[in-house]
């Protein structure tokens, strides 16, 4: 294969480290010969990019708050600027006091509820305005979400609501881009070893939980999500729109923990 992105340009937003899921789609877009422009917050955030970037032969970095307008509309004007049209996007990027995940959900503050919904949910409606107009010949953007947005699981608590939400503004945007042949979609993996995943409590009991459960015995690799996500930045993602795919290995089927584990 190795060509399925060949010709195709993209902003992936939400790189950490060499963990990330988002880099896990950033290489598996880059093997099959996407071009490739990062963001990132802060200095800190930068040094850990840049090199992942150039692993990848990406030289396009914007450093961007997303919680800050005149730093969006200066990062979009820099892409405009040296590209002039996206194919793509990727949005991965969430956030949480990570003090309220642990403890009950009724205590959720108002000030990380709201932090929360604005960084976890709003950031992607206003990437997608953003992003919508430097694609004239339509395109893909993707987010990322996780099984607790429906479901109750232990200290996910206000990040649970937030996705939630954000699976809501997937299905909104795909009605409002549609016409414009941009789709979009969600992937939602189960838990994995990530610098985010690490910030709730019980995570570990989580991902053991699910490894132990799952229909096929086993957590998502970033290899697959990297995998579900070159199909739906590709030409043959070209018919599916508003979606939450699954990549958990089966998971989100299960009404009960498997026989041997009860």
């Amino acid at each position: 294969m190795a060509d399925l992105m060949k010709g195709k340009r993209g902003l992936v937003m939400g790189v950490a480290n060499e963990r990330s899921i988002a880099w896990g789609i950033a290489s598996a877009l880059a093997a099959e010969g996407a071009e490739l422009a990062f963001s990132y917050q802060g200095e800190a955030f930068g040094k850990r990019v840049e090199p992942l970037a150039a692993s990848v032969g990406a030289t396009l970095l914007v450093d961007v708050d997303v919680n800050d307008d005149a730093s969006m509309d200066a990062a979009f004007a820099r892409i405009k600027a040296e590209w002039g049209t996206l194919d793509f996007v990727v949005h991965a990027i969430a956030y949480s006091d990570k003090n309220e995940l642990t403890g009950r959900f009724i205590n959720t503050s108002r000030d990380n509820f709201k932090n929360s919904l604005s960084i976890s949910c709003f950031s992607f409606i206003d990437v997608a305005r953003r992003a919508s107009e430097l694609m004239p010949e339509g395109g893909s953007m993707i987010t990322l979400t996780y099984g607790g947005s429906n479901r109750v699981t232990p200290f996910y608590n206000v990040m649970g609501v937030a996705k939630a939400a954000l699976e809501s503004a997937v299905r909104y945007l795909a009605n409002d881009l549609g016409p414009q042949g941009i789709r979009v979609n969600a992937i939602s993996p189960g838990p994995m070893k990530t610098l985010a995943g690490a910030a709730i409590g019980g995570a570990r009991k989580t991902f053991r939980h699910t490894e132990a459960n799952s229909p096929m015995r086993a957590n998502a690799t970033l290899e697959s999500i990297g995998g579900t996500a070159v199909w739906l930045c590709s030409d043959y993602g070209n018919c599916t729109t508003g979606d939450v795919i699954m990549v958990d290995c089966g998971y989100h089927v299960l009404g009960m923990p498997q026989p041997e584990n009860i």
